[in-house]
């Protein structure tokens, strides 16, 4: 029996709320029946995590089993995780084989396992065929951190993975891996990131309700017109106008609900121009980051023109971020933007 996995489930018992330590230690599925009634969830936690702990000594839990619950609660506090998102790609004349689940796990462990001794890996699928995979990292002389692991999701016969808290010095071997387990031949990072797995995942395959951005007038949809003024001694002064930024926000942003995400940065490289004053002779660009953030970050921007605190409509720059599938931007001289 490996100590540290005991030790490392106690931890994990630790991090969870009382009221989800039944569902998720069922779901794990590590302890007998008679050891789940045995335990007692209305105590303390740490008495609770002790409990569990030595029931994992008794079954003799090695450090793949208590992994698989790191997954569990991963999977269950997704939106709690930081997500980068990989784009992969191949020549157009290699022929797409069909998926095998077994396969992808036997070539991505052989590539890691080959390149690196220690290291621990665990998967899990879930809904939509997700396959959850987390990565341990070691080196040739220490164990895998435990407590530092790396996520990938991917969805078979797509293009795309998800990644969280991969450090830059394990990028190559992660990426070499996934190539290897889905033979697509190239893999880059796209310049989207956020903490919602789901609108991150129906930013890039297209999965929500978009909209079609055009400046051509058309009528507004059924519901969506102003109220009409029930006294006749009050007049609404700004009827049309409201109009129009109502209809200009739909066609930017349509009329269904927006993918959750937390932030867009723009990063400004920009000459100043002009003809006279001090900085009339600066060569040198100019260079800022502008980061907005917000809980809903695409519902804020939706609401800045109906507010007035925008004018209609609003900045492509604003609203493009889910057609582009990016919400790291650099805006340099006209030529060279987007």
């Amino acid at each position: 029996m490996d100590e540290t996995a005991a030790e490392y489930v106690r931890r994990m018992i630790l991090k969870m709320t009382l009221s989800e330590i039944p569902e998720l230690v069922n779901a794990w599925g590590a302890l007998s029946e008679g050891q789940l009634q045995m335990l007692n969830f209305q105590k303390r936690k740490e008495s609770l995590a002790k409990a569990i702990s030595d029931f994992c000594v008794e079954n003799q839990i090695n450090i793949d089993c208590a992994a698989d619950l790191d997954i569990i609660y991963c999977h269950r506090h997704q939106d709690k995780r930081n997500w980068s998102v990989y784009q992969m790609s191949r020549l157009e004349d290699e022929e797409t084989d069909l998926f095998d689940v077994m396969e992808f796990r036997r070539r991505f462990k052989r590539s890691l396992q080959t390149s690196l001794k220690n290291v621990t890996i665990g998967f899990k699928q879930y809904e939509e065929n997700a396959i959850w995979i987390r990565v341990a990292w070691g080196t040739h002389y220490t164990k895998p951190d435990q407590s530092k692991p790396s996520y990938v999701v991917y969805y078979p016969q797509t293009p795309c993975v998800f990644v969280s808290k991969l450090p830059n010095t394990r990028r190559p071997l992660l990426c070499q891996a996934i190539l290897g387990a889905t033979n697509y031949t190239r893999i880059k990072e796209m310049e989207l990131r956020g903490r919602c797995l789901k609108s991150l995942r129906d930013i890039v395959f297209k999965q929500f309700n978009q909209a079609f951005q055009t400046h051509c007038p058309r009528p507004l949809q059924e519901g969506k017109v102003v109220e009409p003024v029930l006294n006749p001694r009050i007049t609404c002064e700004n009827a049309r106008e409201k109009e129009e930024i109502q209809r200009t926000t739909l066609e930017a942003f349509g009329d269904g609900p927006l993918p959750k995400l937390q932030f867009a940065h723009y990063r400004l490289e920009t000459i100043f121009k002009s003809e006279s004053g001090r900085l009339a002779d600066r060569q040198e660009p100019f260079r800022c980051v502008a980061t907005f953030s917000s809980p809903h970050l695409l519902e804020a921007f939706k609401s800045l023109a109906p507010l007035g605190i925008a004018d209609a409509p609003v900045s492509q720059l604003l609203s493009c971020i889910p057609h582009k599938a990016r919400n790291y931007f650099k805006i340099a001289n006209k030529k060279e933007m987007l």
